[in-house]
This record gives structure tokens, C-alpha cells and sequence, in this order.
């Protein structure tokens, strides 16, 4: 896919500033009256050369120092509105953008984080803003500051003498050359440069979350020695960018120097010949100087608008990514009270980074009001896929589910997941506080029914022993808490969502005997008048269940009760012999 132009990009990032165009308007007011202030001081000297020195008028000499001193000070307090709000400016726009990509990857299927790391996601994120957030607060202040100065610097060397002025205008399109050559190639690399810190936040978010692992294996040594490859490769891409940066730099201040000094030699020679006083000499090169760092500045600043282009067009890759889910424009609109009754017409499917590969083919289930339907099979049956496929996570390759008669990509999706209460397999415990964990589902609970919906789960007593009780923060995944624990949070939390459908995926698999007795009778409660899909490969958690639908490669095998499979299909009976004949 081909980039968009660096003007794109710009004026992309720079429309951000487009709701706060009072304060803009404010930031440019106050830096064109300190830039103006900075140019008149030219003229502040040159009368104090002129009309005081030259002229031995020490009256004169007194009224253009204070003269000078106070242009000094308007262009300091205005220096301070400009630098205060650009930099507010730079920090409200990196806020808003982390905001808009932030609730922007909310909305993305599950199929775009398996195939986007994590942390380079995270990378984009917070560095790529940042660097944003420093070129819209000092860059553009920076710009606009240099390009006033320069113009005014321009025009005022004219008023002083436009014979040198033309000389130095024959400067300009020399200074800009090195501009057009090497900008693009800082742009280039400075999105090459950003894409390998990507690669390293990634790699740090995945070995640090499983630092378990790396330790348990002694993995260390080899992990360091594979981040250093990652780092030097960091700074592999960081030497390109570094040194057209450098090349464009250092031609922008030799031409310059050299046009000024050759500038200044005429000058002088125009002053001997009388046809210059000193005092407009020393006010031309004040000016020139002024214009030569002006453009020093400008050509710093295009080196870091290349750099950020680079990052902002990461971001916009992000914002642009469509979801694959989406509710559709006049979505169906559910019953407020579902009775929970679900049917697949025919449903096929395989993930979309693996056509080759059929996950679920040709299935046929109806699951009625209040039932409690067991799902069973070797791993790899398509048993937790099924479920990604009811919450819409993915959208089947072919056929159709539907919920109370409505196929569900005609649903609302946050109406359809609404429906349900998932209590996953790796339970999923945020780095928060209990109370927060166990409301997740439902924010609106008051802390009485969370401490019920824990009581329920089994979960309250332990809870009741952390130092803060409910409000003790668990640590990032829950690293303070068991196995165990963290699946009883989960219970409590689908528990206080009551929600009419509930996807059990191992509920209980990391419970001890006698943990798992009472989470079985908390989830017999809880499991009263709604439909429940349960997915198990310990038949001793499934015996009771209405109805056992038997997975095997994708397709369902046989379904009936635990007594009616045992005598009717061999893989169930199988499994039953492995687990139930002691």
C-alpha cells in the first residue's frame, strides 16, 4: 500500500487543532506580536548606533536603551502566552488522538489482535503520540515563530538596503535544496526507526506478562541477547534517519553562514564607500542573522514534521482499520426479557488468517429456553470457537445463528453480547480493585449485591482475608491471587451480571475438589431458568446436563444424555471410561 504524502499526513494531524481554534488563534496573536517584537529590536539598534554612539548623543543613547529594553520585555511576556498555550495545544492534541485510537481499537474484532502484537499497538499508542505532542507544542510554535521572523526579517533588510537583500535572496532557493533531498529520506526513516521501537515494546509487553515462564525455563540470557539484536536493530534504522537529519542540517547552516558572511563583506565595503551608514549595516546583519536563524530553525522543524509524519501515519493506519464486526445501520431490536433460545441453520467457519483450515463445518443445534446444553470433545472440536461465534467475535463463513428467531448479524452487537455472561477458561482478572473486577458486568451494583454475588461464588471468604478486603487491587492479571480465585472472581462476576445466557468454558478446571463441590452448587443456582452452554472436558461437571452435544473435527458427532451417549457413540464412551470407571 503506498504512503500517503507527507501533506496528507500534516494536515491530518493538524486538523486536530481544529476545536480549539480560539486558543490557536490566542498562541499565533501572541507569537507574531513577540516575533515582531524581536524584529523591531533591529531597529533599536540601530539607533542606538547611529544616533547615540556615532552621534555622541548620550541623552539619545539613554532613550533607545530603555527604548530597547522595553520592546525586550513585550517580546518576553509575549513569549510566554505563545510558548504556554502551543504547548497546552501540543498536549490537548496528543490527548485527543490517544482517545480516538484508543476507542477506535476498542471497537476491533478479536481477528485483528491475532495477527497485531500487543505491544506494538501499546508502541503507537504512547510513543508515536508523544512524538505528535512535541511537534504540534514546540514544532509549530517553533515554525511559525521562524517563518514570521523570517519574512520580517526579509522585509526589513529590504528597507535597509535592497541591493544586499537581493544577494541574500539569491541564498534562499540554495538553502531549500537540501530541504527537498533529504527531507523525504527523514520521513522514511523515522517511520522505519518507529516500527522497530514497536517491534521492541512488543517484545517486552509478551516476556515481561510471562515472566513465569521465562524464569521457569531459565530463558533469561537468550532473552537478553534477543532484545540487544532488537535494540541494535533499533539503532540500525536510527543511524539513516540520524544522519540525513545531521546532512540536512549542516548544509542549511553552511549556506547560510556563508551567504551572511559574504553578505556582510559587501556591506562593508558599501560603508567604507559611504553609501551605507554603520548603523544600517549593524541593523541588516542583526536581520540577517534573524533570517539565517530563522531558516536553521525552519530546517530543524521539517526535520521533526518528517518525523512526526512518520508517526502520524502509523496512527492513522490504526484509526483506519475497519472492524470485520459491525452492528448494521437499523439494527433489530430485542425483547427487554429474552426467553434465550438459540439455533445454528448450517454454520461453517474458519479463522480468516487460515482459509485452508475449516473449524466448524456444517453444524445444526437447537439450544431451547432454560436448557443446559454440554458441549464435549477432544481439544480442537470447535467447542470454544462456537462460542466466539455466538458472541459475534467472528461472524460465520457460512450459514446462520440466531437468537429468539433473529439471525444475529441483523443484532445490535452490543445488544447481542448483552445476552450473554462468559466465565472463560483463563479467567481474566484486571489490575483493579475486587469490587471493580466483580462489577464489571454490571457498574451500576451496589456493593451489597457484589458481596452476595461473591457469596455465591464461594469467593467471599478469601476475599474477606485480602488486606483491603473488596477493595484491594489484585496486581496486574491478578498475580495475587490463585487459580482457583481468580475463577470464583470470574463466577461472581457473570453471577451479579445475570444475564439470561451463560457460556461456561471450564468454569471450574482450576478449583480443587472441594472448592469445585461449592462453585457446583453456586453455579446450579445461578444456572436456574436460563441457558446455559457448557463446555467441559470432565464429564463428572456435565452428567446432569439436559442434553450432550459430542464435537469432534468441527462437526458434531452425536447428542443426547450422558446414559444415551455411553451406550450409542464410541468417543463418548471413551472419554467416560478414561474418567468415570475408577
Amino acid at each position: 500500500m503506498q504512503s500517503p504524502k507527507t501533506s496528507t499526513v500534516m494536515k491530518w494531524l493538524f486538523g486536530q487543532l481544529r476545536p480549539y481554534k480560539s486558543k490557536v488563534v490566542f498562541a499565533i496573536t501572541a507569537l507574531i506580536i513577540g516575533a515582531g517584537a524581536w524584529l523591531l529590536l533591529g531597529q533599536g539598534i540601530k539607533a542606538v548606533v547611529d544616533e547615540g554612539f556615532l552621534a555622541n548623543n548620550a541623552s539619545k543613547l539613554d532613550q533607545t536603551m530603555f527604548l530597547v529594553m522595553g520592546i525586550a520585555l513585550v517580546g518576553s511576556i509575549a513569549a510566554y502566552f505563545r510558548f504556554y498555550w502551543m504547548i497546552w495545544l501540543g498536549e490537548r492534541v496528543s490527548a485527543d488522538i490517544r482517545q480516538k485510537v484508543y476507542g477506535h481499537l476498542l471497537t476491533l474484532s478479536p481477528a485483528f489482535f491475532a495477527k497485531t502484537r500487543t505491544g506494538e499497538v501499546i508502541s503507537r499508542f504512547t510513543a508515536d503520540t508523544t512524538l505528535l505532542q512535541s511537534v504540534v507544542g514546540m514544532g509549530l510554535s517553533m515554525g511559525l515563530r521562524s517563518s514570521i521572523t523570517f519574512i520580517g526579517a526579509l522585509l526589513l533588510m529590504l528597507f535597509s538596503s535592497p541591493m544586499l537583500t537581493l544577494y541574500v535572496l539569491i541564498a534562499v532557493p540554495i538553502v531549500l535544496l537540501p530541504i527537498r533531498i533529504f527531507g523525504a529520506k527523514v520521513r522514511l526513516y523515522s517511520k522505519n526507526s518507529q516500527d522497530k521501537v514497536a517491534d521492541v515494546g512488543a517484545y517486552v509487553d509478551e516476556t515481561l506478562h510471562e515472566i513465569h515462564t521465562v524464569q521457569a525455563y531459565a530463558h533469561e540470557k537468550i532473552d537478553k541477547t534477543l532484545f540487544r539484536d532488537r535494540i541494535e536493530s533499533v539503532m540500525a534504522a536510527a543511524h539513516f534517519r540520524i544522519k540525513y537529519r545531521a546532512l540536512l542540517v549542516a548544509c542549511i547552516m553552511a549556506i547560510s553562514i556563508i551567504a551572511i558572511t559574504l553578505v556582510a563583506w559587501v556591506g562593508a565595503q558599501q560603508v567604507l564607500s559611504g553609501e551605507l551608514s554603520a548603523g544600517e549595516l549593524t541593523a541588516f546583519m542583526f536581520y540577517a542573522v534573524m533570517a539565517g536563524g530563522a531558516v536553521a530553525t525552519i530546517s530543524e522543524v521539517i526535520g521533526e514534521v518528517q518525523k512526526a509524519a512518520g508517526a502520524s501515519e502509523r496512527l492513522m493506519e490504526l484509526l483506519n482499520t475497519q472492524t470485520s464486526i459491525e452492528s448494521p445501520p437499523s439494527p433489530v431490536a430485542l425483547p427487554n426479557k429474552i426467553s434465550g433460545q438459540i439455533a445454528l441453520h448450517n454454520v461453517s467457519f474458519h479463522y480468516p488468517e487460515t482459509d485452508a483450515v475449516t473449524v466448524i463445518q456444517a453444524l445444526n443445534l437447537q439450544i431451547n429456553s432454560g436448557e443446559r446444553v454440554a458441549l464435549v470433545g477432544p481439544s480442537g472440536a470447535g467447542k470454544s470457537t462456537l462460542f466466539q461465534l455466538l458472541l459475534r467475535f467472528y461472524d460465520t463463513t457460512s450459514g446462520q445463528i440466531t437468537l429468539e428467531n433473529q439471525d444475529i448479524k441483523s443484532l445490535d452487537v452490543s445488544a447481542l453480547r448483552d445476552q450473554f455472561a462468559l466465565v472463560p477458561q483463563e479467567s481474566v482478572i484486571f489490575a483493579s480493585s475486587v469490587t471493580d473486577n466483580i462489577a464489571y458486568g454490571r457498574t451500576s451494583a451496589t456493593q451489597l449485591e457484589i458481596e452476595s454475588a461473591a457469596k455465591a461464588a464461594r469467593a467471599h471468604d478469601f476475599i474477606s482475608e485480602l488486606p483491603e478486603g473488596y477493595q484491594t487491587n489484585l496486581g496486574e492479571r491478578g498475580v495475587r491471587l490463585s487459580g482457583g480465585q481468580k475463577q470464583r472472581i470470574a463466577i461472581a462476576r457473570a453471577i451479579l451480571a445475570d444475564r439470561p445466557i451463560l457460556l461456561l468454558d471450564e468454569a471450574t478446571s482450576a478449583l480443587d475438589a472441594a472448592n469445585e463441590q461449592h462453585v457446583k452448587l453456586a453455579l446450579e443456582e445461578l444456572m436456574k431458568n436460563k441457558t446455559t452452554l457448557i463446555i467441559a472436558h470432565r464429564l463428572a461437571t456435565v452428567i446432569n446436563a439436559d442434553r450432550i452435544v459430542v464435537m469432534d473435527k468441527g462437526e458434531i458427532v452425536a447428542i443426547g444424555t450422558h446414559q444415551e451417549l455411553v451406550e450409542s457413540n464410541e468417543l463418548y464412551r471413551e472419554f467416560a471410561q478414561l474418567q468415570l470407571v475408577s
